[in-house]
């Protein structure tokens, strides 16, 4: 149950760093979920990520140890079995995940509980999340979210995916692109195009497809630059019939249930990057008070010294208005404009933390054997998904 606004007071002998101060918006409960993810996160991703990179998927048995813990049910409602937290909760799971140094872990994870999930607690019938809701939240089945095409990406009213009404089902033709878990789904929350006499953004309409449907297909899977742990594919549709049934919230209105899951998304996509950021210096930092060069260690040189409490008073800053952002997420209150800030910020802030956490470790920062190396084409996608560096401005643009 949620403590409500009890600041947690940090110990010295507990398992945080000096990359992180205690936060006035974590709460008893949300310092345990950090402390039990963390703990996750070491004993059953980083002893494996490296296979899980050359499979270019991680296994369905991380999705069930994580059902097992209850993470996948934070964010659902008391009343269908979760634990009824808010954004704070998912920022601060995709934080830890984010400081596992593999990015495709945590893509597949929050593809599945931040991106595919929430349009069933939010939106789905009665019938829906009965039959699908308790499936997923124990990662039985694993979700996956299609809304990008090959011509529509941050611009989600350009998608061409269409879905003609036919009696009590719903024909569905088009091709989906860059969908995370999209080749080990077991369910994918669709967007297609149900009226094409209004507006574009008006008759979009969402449904849920499982996978074994006919007419829906994996057409093949993509080789990534980063995140390559996580499965990454292209969909494709051709005469798929979906019932009426599996439609998900109104129809046409599809459009602003994924405008309003864009905050969740973006949100814990910064979160992600946050931790990536923390882990990156933290790595770096040790490795510059032991590494020698010229008679001295690297952290004896004060550019680098100064360099690193440069970008580390950037991530603080941007671990500030990430929870920030959570916090007035879950008040209730519009929070368009933070988001944006914080997801572009954070974005391009992780990418400059890599660029000069990889030129500190010198040559060894460039071996495929580096995490260091690993994290920094891991982060080239942050300024790309959910939302483009140039998008999330433009947002922060119109509210000014």
């Amino acid at each position: 149950m949620h403590t409500g606004t009890t600041v947690v007071q940090w110990k010295k002998d507990d398992e945080r760093n000096w990359l992180e101060p205690p936060s006035i918006y974590e709460t008893e409960e949300l310092a345990a979920i950090r402390v039990e993810t963390r703990r996750f996160v070491e004993r059953e991703v980083v002893p494996h990520g490296e296979k899980w990179e050359d499979e270019g998927r991680v296994p369905r048995e991380l999705f069930t140890k994580l059902g097992e813990m209850g993470l996948f049910g934070l964010r659902i409602p008391e009343s269908r079995g979760g634990v009824g937290l808010g954004h704070l909760a998912s920022a601060t799971v995709a934080e830890e995940l984010g400081k596992s140094t593999f990015g495709g872990v945590m893509a597949s994870v929050a593809v599945h509980s931040e991106l595919a999930m929430p349009y069933l607690y939010r939106y789905a019938s009665p019938e829906l999340q009965d039959k699908y809701l308790p499936r997923m939240m124990s990662g039985e089945m694993i979700g996956a979210l299609a809304v990008s095409e090959p011509d529509a990406g941050s611009d989600v009213a350009a998608m061409k995916t269409r879905a003609i009404g036919d009696g009590d089902e719903f024909v569905v033709n088009g091709t989906k692109m860059f969908i995370s878990n999209g080749s080990s789904c077991d369910v994918v929350v669709l967007s297609a195009k149900t009226d094409l006499a209004v507006a574009p953004h008006r008759g979009i309409t969402l449904f849920l497809v499982e996978k074994g449907t006919s007419g829906f297909s994996v057409s093949r899977t993509l080789d990534k630059h980063g995140w390559r742990s996580s499965d990454t594919a292209e969909l494709v549709f051709e005469d798929c019939r979906v019932p009426v049934k599996n439609i998900i919230g109104e129809r046409n209105r599809g459009f602003y249930a994924i405008m309003r899951n864009f905050q969740n998304e973006r949100l814990v996509l910064a979160a992600a990057a946050l931790g990536e950021a923390k882990k990156a210096l933290e790595m770096t930092v040790e490795y510059v008070k032991t590494r020698r060069a010229f008679g001295k260690v690297l952290w004896a040189k004060q550019a680098i010294r100064l360099k690193l409490a440069e970008l580390a008073a950037a991530v603080e800053a941007g671990s500030q208005l990430i929870y920030h952002s959570a916090w007035l997420l879950d008040q209730g209150q519009g929070a368009v404009r933070e988001v944006s800030m914080v997801k572009a910020f954070m974005s391009e802030l992780v990418n400059r933390v890599l660029y000069s956490c990889v030129q500190f470790h010198g040559g060894m920062g460039y071996m495929r054997e580096s995490a260091i190396e690993r994290m920094s084409r891991d982060a080239r996608l942050h300024p790309i998904g959910g939302g483009a560096t140039e998008v999330m401005l433009e947002e922060v643009a119109k509210k000014m």
